[in-house]
């Protein structure tokens, strides 16, 4: 399955900084949110293109909604992906970039 690389960038949309994504980054995993509609395929392609590491492997998880309370209104918290992406030996994706 080809994908065009113009599109792949817009399939991860953040990392995610959690107190389990920062242990995860000691067994060389990190931690995505992307696209609800997003394979893992596509998800591979998208992390090996834009950082430029090789992927061995991948866990994703469609969270359920969270509510949310603001005065007397009851809503939801819109539903997210969660990708957890381990690299190869050796590759390592810069999350906090130093400051100069």
């Amino acid at each position: 399955m080809k994908t065009d690389p113009r599109n792949l960038a817009d399939l991860i949309r953040r990392p995610l900084i959690t107190e389990k994504a920062t242990r995860l980054l000691e067994l060389n995993q990190y931690t995505f949110e992307v696209m609800p509609k997003a394979s893992k395929p596509e998800i591979r392609a998208a992390i090996e293109y834009l950082f430029d590491v090789k992927v061995t492997g991948i866990s994703t998880m469609n969270l359920p909604r969270k509510k949310k309370r603001v005065g007397k209104y009851i809503g939801y918290k819109p539903t997210y992906k969660k990708a957890i992406v381990t690299l190869a030996e050796g590759d390592s994706i810069t999350l906090f970039p130093e400051q100069v």
